[in-house]
């Protein structure tokens, strides 16, 4: 009878120990799933962009739009092109320089409208449907090539494309000048290739973006694009 006894107890004991162990493994679960569920919400959810750090590091990708009320100071190039008049300085000096070196860049875009962003994202997507893919697929692959309007950095003034007079130079000659000299002027090239899986864009060695002075050189010393400059 002791016998059974002890029985009974050390099976009742063994009962609740089970029972705490299930319910701490149930917590253990819906912590991971609330932890999970939070970096997948902060890591995916838009947002509109900040301009907590200043204007020259403002970040707009897939993930920041740009800010409603934004609105840049714009002064038109010699070409049409358009571009907050507080990177111009910086980009004539730039340009200048380039010239004295035998290279001759060209801003081929400047800033653009939402209505224009959305213009070549639709004219993207036609090209890829008309290469066959479905009208999901061709989206997703334009979105590799042209931003979503509302998530471009040429709304916002400070990005251009720059490419070469072609009665002058090359584009190559000029992407590789800019490659190296870009920063000492505070533009870096936004969407390298090494990069792409972090900016979410292919290869764009004529798209530059206005940083200043000291956060070009950092991130070109470092060679870190924007989105990790930021995250340090």
């Amino acid at each position: 009878n002791l016998s059974l006894v002890r029985i009974v107890v050390n099976g009742g004991n063994g009962m609740r120990r089970n029972r705490k162990a299930f319910w701490a493994l149930v917590l253990c679960v819906i912590l991971c799933v609330c932890l999970i569920g939070a970096y997948y919400w902060s890591h995916t959810v838009e947002q509109e962009a900040t301009l907590e750090n200043g204007w020259t590091l403002i970040l707009v990708n897939s993930r920041y739009t740009v800010p409603q009320d934004y609105a840049p100071n714009l002064l038109t190039l010699s070409n049409g092109e358009q571009v907050d008049e507080r990177i111009y300085p910086a980009l004539q000096a730039m340009f200048d320089n380039a010239r004295e070196e035998g290279v001759y860049p060209y801003v081929t875009a400047g800033y653009r409208t939402h209505e224009e962003q959305q213009r070549l994202m639709d004219e993207r997507i036609s090209y890829f449907i008309g290469e066959g893919y479905s009208e999901s697929e061709a989206a997703r692959q334009a979105e590799s090539w042209v931003a979503r309007p509302g998530h471009s950095e040429h709304e916002l003034g400070i990005a251009v494309d720059i490419n070469a007079d072609s009665d002058e130079h090359s584009s190559q000659d000029v992407y590789a000048w800019l490659a190296e000299n870009a920063y000492k002027y505070g533009f870096i090239c936004r969407y390298p290739e090494k990069k792409s899986e972090i900016t979410g864009i292919s290869n764009e060695p004529w798209h530059y973006r206005y940083v200043g002075k000291r956060a070009a050189q950092e991130m070109f010393l470092a060679d870190i694009c924007l989105e990790e400059y930021l995250a340090q």
